[in-house]
């Protein structure tokens, strides 16, 4: 799979991903472009992924993603129960339209 690369390079393009993944866990919702809604989409699967193993190494592999240490709490404690019944699908990408200035298209990722 191609991933997009925003017009950054890799470590200012990782950075944005974990900025954008732990905004999203501590508020359940963000407001951002479609193109990076839908790569931060995949990230984020992956750490609910971890948080539902709940298991010391997967703590580690998703703090070395999410920056903030109490959002990392409310991962494993909060959201990663909601999800033990569900496989999958954690997020919902809703379209808003496009943005004033320079017609971005702007979506809301949110949690289901």
């Amino acid at each position: 799979m191609l991933k997009r690369k925003l017009g950054r390079r890799s470590a200012p393009r990782k950075a944005l991903f974990r900025s954008l993944v732990t905004a999203l866990f501590e508020y359940g919702r963000i407001e951002t472009t479609e193109i990076k809604a839908k790569e931060v989409r995949s990230l984020a699967e992956k750490m609910i992924t971890l948080a539902k193993k709940g298991d010391l190494h997967s703590r580690r592999q998703a703090a070395e993603v999410i920056t903030d240490p109490a959002v990392l709490q409310k991962l494993f404690d909060e959201i990663a129960g909601r999800y033990t019944e569900r496989n999958g699908g954690y997020t919902r990408i809703m379209k808003l339209g496009p943005r004033r200035g320079d017609a971005a298209p702007m979506v809301i990722l949110e949690l289901v």
